[in-house]
This record gives structure tokens, sequence and C-alpha cells, in this order.
């Protein structure tokens, strides 16, 4: 059991021990291993403790749920590992989650009240947006035309996979060439990658390429913040390979996320693992504040 001193002052915490099981191998550094000369509770009460994790592996049996359950009459709070780990870092920690902390931890909100906010606050943003970019996104029109020619395409259309695991085309401004993939083989995009055209490398490194989704997040499609969305290919792989992959799914995807802003740009199936602790975050907390915050 790690103990926690919250501060008021700051954020974050500060580790007053950790307590193991008798006869427990552990590999906490000497100065951290506390061993109480009192009861748990009055142990935490004199150290003036605030919480008390509880290791992942700690719930197979021998806890002292006796002594747990009095710290929580003494005001102590009592937090699982998994949880304690997504309330501070933002994520839920893959390694440490199972299918029964994902059932009882609490979020996963889909009431009507909550889908029809969404919904109406999705409409209100995307008009908005709309109103406010359609100069560049013509700008951006003439730029594609320039560059390719007449009789070039200017929008890009590809499958992506949405809510409940249903496909729908996403739109962009092509930003590769058309020979892209001509053999139909779906391929991570690279940072740097030789397909981009020199319009498209700048309407991708500010994000322009993305505006015709607004299209269709107004359609329903998609929602204006959300897990982003994948190609089947890509998706099939994944949810044999990552588990849990598929729990994105139970939302719009979105043109905008939180794991796009905490985790810099990828296209891997390391990188795919690593943004799914992000969007399981978001799948289990989002609300209407949670979406604002993303928003700004």
């Amino acid at each position: 059991h790690t103990r926690m001193r919250r501060h008021a002052d700051r954020i974050g915490f500060n580790v007053v021990g950790f307590v193991p099981r008798d006869g427990e191998a552990t590999q906490v550094q000497p100065q951290y291993l506390v061993t109480p000369d009192l009861s748990l509770a009055s142990w935490a009460l004199r150290e003036q403790v605030d919480e008390i994790v509880v290791g992942v592996d700690d719930r197979r049996g021998g806890m002292p749920m006796e002594d747990l359950l009095e710290c929580r009459q003494n005001g102590i709070d009592i937090t699982d590992l998994a949880t304690f780990f997504e309330r501070e870092s933002g994520r839920v920690q893959l390694s440490l989650t199972d299918p029964s902390w994902l059932v009882f931890s609490g979020g996963f909100d889909a009431t009507p009240v909550r889908r029809f906010s969404k919904r109406c606050s999705d409409l209100l943003v995307a008009s908005l947006v709309l109103l406010l970019t359609w100069p560049l996104m013509l700008l951006v029109v003439l730029a594609i035309r320039l560059e390719s020619g007449p009789g070039q395409p200017i929008l890009y259309r590809q499958e992506r996979v949405g809510a409940r695991g249903k496909t729908f085309q996403l739109i962009k401004f092509r930003s590769m060439r058309t020979d892209a993939e001509l053999d139909g083989v779906a391929r991570w995009a690279n940072k740097d990658d030789d397909r981009v055209t020199r319009v498209g490398r700048f309407t991708r490194k500010v994000r322009l390429d993305e505006l015709p989704q607004l299209w269709n997040v107004l359609k329903g499609e998609m929602s204006f913040i959300g897990p982003r969305p994948e190609r089947p290919q890509f998706v099939l792989d994944l949810e044999h390979k990552i588990r849990y992959y598929g729990l994105r799914h139970c939302l719009k995807p979105g043109l905008a996320g939180w794991a796009q802003l905490r985790y810099p740009y990828g296209a891997s199936e390391e990188d795919a693992e690593e943004k799914l602790k992000y969007d399981l975050y978001y799948v289990k907390n989002h609300n209407l504040l949670f979406d604002l915050l993303i928003l700004f």
C-alpha cells in the first residue's frame, strides 16, 4: 500500500511509504519501506496520510480489509492502483487494467442527456468553426488546384471506423499524390512521408487538411471531440494485437481528441497502443466540461 500525502497548494503528491505484506518480496527502495508501529489507521492518522493506494496484486488475497475499513472510517481515501494512475496521469494504464475494473470503476457516460448535450455542442461548435474558417478552406482549394492542375481531386475520401464499429467516408483536403496507394494496401503515414505534396505538407502541419471533416460532424458521423477514427484494415489488426482497442469505438470518433493533445505525432502499432491509453481515459471520463477543455 503506497501512502500519498497530497498538497493543496500544488499538483501532485508525496509518497510517504510502502507497507508490504508479511513475506512479500518487493522492489521498492529501502527508504520507502514502512513497518507501522501502530495499527494501520493509527499510523496513517499520525503521519497525516490522506490516501492509501492499494497495489493491484494485493487484491488477490491477504489484504488487511479490517484495517483499510478503519482507515476509511477515519476519512482516509482508499484507491486502487489503476484508478490512481488514471487520475494522476490522464490515461488508462493497460498493464494494470482488467475487465472487472472497467466494469466497476465508473464512467462511460452514455445517458440520453449526455448524448443530446454532446450532439448539440457538436452542431454549435462545428457551425461556428465553419463560419470562421471558410476563407481558409477556399485558399486551400485554390492552392491544391494551382499545384496539381485542373482535373485533379481537391478532396480525399477514405473509409474509417466510427461508433459501434460502423464505417463511414471521412473527408479531408487531399494532401498526398493521387497514386499514394495505387496497390490498394493501407499504410501508416510517416511524419516525413514522401507521398505528401508541398501544399499537403503545409496543410497537414497546421491541420487545415482536417477542416472538411466539419461536414462529417454536421452529418452526425463524427463528434467534434473524441478518439480519432482509424481505417478498417488497421482496426482489424489492432483489435487482435491490443487489448481493449475496440472500447474506443463506443463513442463517435472526433475531429480532435485527448490523445492528440497528450501524445506526439505517431503512426505505428506502438503509437496506437500509447494513444489508446489516452483514448480510454476520454471514453471513461468524457463530459461537457472535459470537451470544452480539449477544445480550448
